[in-house]
């Protein structure tokens, strides 16, 4: 009797703990822990959560075409203000414009001029510009799930990076984009070529204008050059053309060149001294250490 009564027992304790492993098995982590899983609605709207964080919304057109409302977006730095700190904006514009020599080159909804960093990467999409490098080089953000309007560039070009600070950087062929704190009104490019590093971005992501070593003018000899007394490509210049060795008629007065290919410069008259070769234009040719140095280039 008391046998009988013993073996009821545990047939009653394993029935109740089959009924309780059933009750729980939905909630039991695979490593055992007993630790909740959620459910696949849960799981979903969490994969879509985050999803949403590290994405945009991209529309077609320009801002105003879009209704933007007014004093929002990149239209919240009005010209003769510099850029500052960016904060994530709700929406950013991205258009393939004019500006300055630069033809062409991306603009945001104000007007202002995009750049590209040579020390980012664009595969994979990194910045690495921080600190009081973005504050004179304001990055491109927008907030998660903003919009970003294209005018003029490709969806396919343009994505978004997760910077080091959290906030999700704008990009145009995979590189990283930026403002420039110098430049106070639309259509200014005074980035351009500083530091032989920063770059005008194009439509497609490449170096607007040539820049020194840029992509459409690597390995391209060229026949021609401007060089420019003042930093940024300014007044007075002088141009030099043709095949080989030439001189300059102001020797030691170039502070910027343009050309549309590569060429060597020389510290001396008749292409003597100390010279290196450049590819394209160089906006601050103190960056390279070649200020009111040039006497002579070679060309062709």
């Amino acid at each position: 009797m008391a046998i009988t009564k013993r073996f009821g027992m545990i047939a009653g304790a394993a029935a109740a703990g089959a009924l309780l492993l059933t009750a729980c098995n939905g909630d039991v982590d695979a490593d055992g822990t007993g630790a909740a899983a959620p459910s696949a609605t849960a799981a979903a709207e969490q994969a879509a959560e985050q999803a949403g964080a590290q994405s945009a919304n991209f529309l077609s057109g320009t801002a105003k075409q879009n209704n933007a409302p007014s004093g929002t977006g990149d239209w919240a730095n009005p010209p003769g203000k510099p850029a500052v700190k960016p904060v994530a904006k709700k929406w950013v514009q991205l258009s393939a414009a004019k500006a300055g020599t630069l033809d062409p080159v991306v603009v945001n909804g104000a007007g202002f001029t995009l750049y590209r960093f040579d020390k980012d990467t664009a595969d994979p999409s990194k910045s690495n510009c921080n600190g009081e490098c973005a504050t004179t080089w304001p990055p491109v953000v927008v907030a998660p799930g903003g919009k970003i309007f294209i005018d003029g560039v490709k969806k396919s070009d343009v994505g978004v990076v997760k910077r080091d600070d959290g906030n999700l950087q704008v990009t145009i062929g995979g590189w990283p984009v930026y403002r420039f704190s110098k430049d106070l009104k639309p259509g200014d490019t005074s980035g351009q070529g500083v530091g032989g590093t920063w770059f005008g971005v194009t439509p497609d992501g490449r170096k607007a204008g040539g820049g020194q070593g840029a992509d459409d003018a690597s390995g391209k000899p060229a026949t021609s050059v401007t060089l420019s007394d003042e930093k940024n490509f300014g007044d007075p210049s002088e141009g030099l053309a043709g095949a080989g060795c030439q001189n300059a008629a102001r020797a030691g007065s170039a502070s910027s060149l343009q050309a549309s290919g590569s060429l060597k410069i020389w510290s001396g008259k008749d292409c003597k001294g100390a010279s290196k070769v450049v590819n394209g234009n160089v906006a601050d040719l103190s960056a390279i250490g070649f200020d009111n140095k040039i006497a002579s280039v070679f060309l062709g």
